[in-house]
């Protein structure tokens, strides 16, 4: 017989991970509902959280004279910034939205209403990060540190495009796996405080690993072109090798947050789970 499960706390206070995805289930719906100009509207704003933590790392990356772990672990600290923005002020970022699967795998939404909520996002993230890029160019914030911020962008979005196609792929992959873990975990805070922390962690290891998010690349990518076209700063940034990054960072980003995070746990947890 199906139980219904309704969301309950483990004797430590915190939610039971068959409850979080089951609150994962009922978030998916809700965001298959919203309307497409709410929806674009709080697209935009999480591409340009994005972009804010990618501009705090990258100032943190203009420091030379930290060692490497160090510039590591600080920059992936600032770069949590976006999605603590995101989990906490409430926006739509693409990647964490990938956990969205769980919505058509529990029948509570169609899969075309899914891909148009991911096509919807991501379109909007690509225009608040693009907007974000263009704004912290305005801003003259690449001058920062006797100009040592743009080369950091420069160097940043260099080692981006230099990157095989499938060595992109395989860190998009797991750097979503890790980017949807921390809203997974997210879902079941009950303060900013713990957002922060839900937040914190996976972002520093991915960031710190070197891995692929295409959101955060949708400013890298652009910012350092635009560096180039202005003259601010000197790089060898091109359009192909920003194509070829973005096709291969978005693609892994879907398996690592679909089938590595969603579908995992729809299976282990929703599966033979009636709706509540």
């Amino acid at each position: 017989m199906k139980v219904t499960e309704k969301p309950s706390s483990s004797y430590s206070g915190a939610m039971t991970p068959a409850s979080m995805e089951l609150k994962n289930e009922r978030v998916a719906e809700t965001k298959a509902k919203t309307d497409v100009v709410s929806g674009l509207v709080l697209s935009v704003m999480a591409g340009a959280f994005i972009s804010m933590g990618a501009t705090f790392m990258l100032v943190v990356k203009s420091d030379a004279a930290l060692p490497f772990a160090a510039t590591q672990l600080l920059g992936g600290f600032a770069f949590t910034l976006g999605l603590f923005l995101i989990l906490a002020a409430g926006a739509e970022l693409f990647t964490g939205n990938c956990l969205m699967v769980m919505g058509p795998l529990a029948g509570r939404f169609s899969w075309k209403r899914l891909f148009a909520s991911w096509a919807l996002v991501l379109l909007g993230n690509l225009v608040g990060s693009v907007l974000a890029a263009g704004l912290v160019l305005a801003a003259g914030v690449a001058s920062a540190n006797g100009g040592a911020v743009g080369e950091a962008a420069i160097t940043v979005a260099e080692g981006k495009v230099a990157l095989d196609w499938g060595v992109a792929f395989a860190r998009a992959i797991l750097c979503n796996m890790l980017v949807c873990l921390a809203v997974w975990v997210g879902h079941a805070a009950t303060s900013v405080t713990d957002k922060f922390f839900s937040a914190l962690l996976p972002v520093m290891a991915f960031m710190a690993a070197g891995f692929e998010h295409c959101v955060a690349n949708m400013f890298f990518l652009p910012y350092a072109l635009m560096l180039q076209a202005t003259g601010t700063c000197a790089g060898s940034v091109d359009l192909a090798g920003v194509v070829s990054n973005l096709t291969a960072a978005t693609l892994g980003n879907l398996v690592g947050g679909v089938v590595l995070v969603g579908m995992s746990y729809w299976f282990v947890y929703g599966r033979g789970r009636s709706r509540g």
